[in-house]
């Protein structure tokens, strides 16, 4: 089942480019163009098939039966100065496909299927050479998930689920001296796990409010943090090499939707669990509050819409910890090598997005979405490789900034 499941998505992740950047650590603000012009809301608005995720019970809103599919370009713009000027990640341009289809089989019963992908992150620093090589880190995780969405309608109450596979794949290599031969890195590595979403929603009188939650999943990439963090165990500054779990988090949220004639305005609020997830947490990430706010005017064959999304860096700062050693006392040299794979490796960083976006109806079954989302710059340093000879803690910088564009087609009938 595994291998099935493995060519099924082969040609989807052939499409992506050495890494994907999400924007709420490293998941997506929204699946779906509709979703991701207003900021990402979803958990009490609905946007047809593209529910399927983000509130299963939402699905309800087709009137018969609806394919949506596209994608997302990604343009993310990554730079670190590990204290001899910043250098660029050439990991620059990557693309996320989604296919999300959804029927209405009864009065009270929906059902669809898709396969989208849900978050990624990354650097690539291969072609840097000297003090400016950024440790010549690359690191791409993708992650695609596979849904079955089933939902039930009864008197402006639903109910919905949607069981889920989810397919990884991590890949994390990095020179310890980039002026010798010390790369360390296993290879790519895949897994295959199960989840789920569960979500409700009541609607009445222009007003619809929902709650949705999101299943932890665990993956396990063999011989990738373990071979990463290897070389910090056998110098002493981690107890041991890390095991190679790594949970995509809970995730629980609520959301509410008003339509007044042509306008309608929508919120979500929602909480990553990053601090209990294996693998994140043991890299000391901080659990997200995501709040989400999205403006849709809608007229007779065309949509505009318009939207806003933050939440707080989940990288903490690792390094709080002291010793001594030698008569000299340094920064946690555990806590600075965290520091270290956070920023070099995956700087999940960005705070606020802008979004906006539009549909344009070709017919009375096709439709057209567009959506464009911008993430300011932020700059983020922590203390990381400690200056041995002097005892002197050095820091790291990392720029980052993004813009996306996520196209889409509907088909109703």
């Amino acid at each position: 089942m595994k291998r099935t499941i493995k060519l099924a998505v082969a040609a989807a992740i052939a499409l992506s480019g050495t890494a994907a950047f999400a924007t709420n650590g490293d998941h997506l603000i929204g699946l779906g163009a509709k979703a991701r012009g207003m900021g990402g809301v979803g958990i009490g608005m609905s946007h047809g098939a593209e529910s399927a995720l983000a509130n299963p019970a939402l699905i309800t809103s087709v009137q018969g039966t609806e394919v949506s599919f596209g994608g997302t370009i990604f343009m993310p713009n990554v730079s670190a100065n590990m204290g001899a000027g910043y250098t660029d990640s050439a990991s620059d341009l990557s693309m996320i496909p989604e296919v999300s289809l959804a029927s209405k089989l009864s009065d009270n019963f929906y059902m669809g299927v898709g396969m989208w992908g849900t978050a990624g992150m990354g650097v690539d620093y291969r072609d840097q050479s000297g003090y400016t090589s950024n440790l010549n880190m690359v690191t791409n995780l993708q992650l695609m998930q596979f849904g079955l969405p089933m939902a039930y309608k009864a008197s402006g109450f639903s109910l919905g689920v949607t069981p889920i596979i989810q397919y990884g794949a991590l890949d994390i290599n990095y020179d310890m001296d980039p002026t010798t031969d010390g790369s360390v890195g296993a290879g790519v590595a895949q897994d295959i796990a199960f989840g789920y979403t569960v979500g409700a929603a009541y609607e009445v009188s222009g007003l619809t409010i929902g709650a949705v939650y999101k299943s932890a999943i665990e993956m396990e990439y063999k011989g990738q943090l373990s071979s990463a963090t290897a070389p910090f165990a056998a110098m002493g500054i981690f107890p041991g090499a890390m095991g190679d779990k790594l949970e995509q988090p809970v995730e629980m949220g609520v959301g509410a939707s008003y339509v007044m004639g042509e306008h309608t305005i929508a919120v979500d609020y929602k909480q990553i669990k990053w601090a209990d997830a294996a693998g994140y947490k043991d890299f000391g990430w901080d659990n997200q509050n995501v709040l989400a706010i999205g403006y849709e005017y809608a007229a007779s064959g065309w949509a505009v819409r318009l939207g806003y999304n933050h939440a707080k860096n989940p990288i903490g700062d690792a390094g709080a910890m002291t010793l001594a050693q030698g008569g000299m006392t340094y920064a946690n040299y555990a806590g600075n090598a965290m520091n270290m794979f956070n920023l070099l490796g995956f700087p999940a960083t960005v705070e606020s997005h802008y979004t906006v976006g539009g549909t344009y109806e070709v017919s009375k079954t096709t439709s057209f979405d567009l959506a464009y989302v911008y993430s300011p710059e932020t700059t983020t340093t922590l203390m990381t490789m400690p200056d041995m000879t002097n005892g002197v803690d050095m820091s790291t910088s990392v720029k980052h900034s993004q813009s996306a564009l996520s196209v889409q087609l509907n088909y109703n009938f």
